[in-house]
C-alpha cells in the first residue's frame, strides 16, 4: 500500500518508525501484558466514542442529509418526480429497517458469545496463545460485546478456545 502524495516524506517516517516501535514492543510482551494492554485500548475507546461504533458506511442520519440537500437545491423550473421521490423514500425505509437487523443481529451474536462462555465455567478448555495451546480450567468469564475467561490466572478472549472438555 502506498500513501506517497498524502503524507509527507517526514510524516512517512514518523509512522514508519512508529510500526517499528510497535513491533518491537510486541516481541517483549507476553499474552497477559498483551491482554491486559487490549482491555486498556477498548476501555480508553469506549470512553473517547461515548459508546458510538465507529464506522466506515453511510448511514440513514448521512441518506437524509443527502436528501434534503438534493431537495434544497433542486431546480424550481425542472422539480425532482413524484416516482423519484417516493422511490427514495422506499430506499431510505428500507435502509433504516436493514440498520435495525443488523444491529440487532450484533446483539444476538454477543449474547450467544456471552452464554457461550458462561457456559463453559468450571470446565477445563484448550486456549490458542500464538502458537501454543494453554489448557486450564475457566475460573471467570467477563461479559460484553467480546467476553474473556480466565485460565491459569490469564484472561483470553473467547473466540480463543479451541476445545471444552466435559468435567
Amino acid at each position: 500500500m502506498t500513501i506517497q502524495g498524502v503524507l509527507s516524506s517526514q510524516e512517512q517516517a514518523n509512522i514508519a518508525q512508529t510500526v517499528r516501535d510497535h513491533n518491537k514492543i510486541e516481541a517483549v510482551l507476553g499474552s497477559p501484558e498483551k491482554a491486559e494492554i487490549a482491555r486498556m485500548v477498548e476501555e480508553h475507546n469506549k470512553i473517547i466514542n461515548q459508546g458510538k461504533n465507529p464506522q466506515q458506511n453511510l448511514g440513514k442520519d448521512d441518506f437524509l442529509k443527502i436528501l434534503i440537500t438534493q431537495l434544497s437545491y433542486q431546480d424550481p423550473t425542472a422539480p425532482m418526480e413524484d416516482k423519484e421521490f417516493i422511490a427514495q423514500m422506499a430506499q431510505f425505509s428500507t435502509l433504516d429497517q436493514m440498520t435495525s437487523m443488523a444491529n440487532d443481529f450484533s446483539r444476538l451474536a454477543n449474547m450467544l458469545a456471552g452464554n457461550e462462555a458462561a457456559g463453559a465455567l468450571g470446565k477445563s478448555v484448550e486456549v490458542l496463545e500464538g502458537d501454543r495451546a494453554v489448557q486450564g480450567t475457566v475460573k471467570a468469564v467477563t461479559r460484553g460485546g467480546s467476553p474473556e475467561i480466565l485460565v491459569n490466572g490469564t484472561y483470553y478472549q473467547w473466540d480463543q478456545v479451541t476445545k471444552v472438555f466435559e468435567e
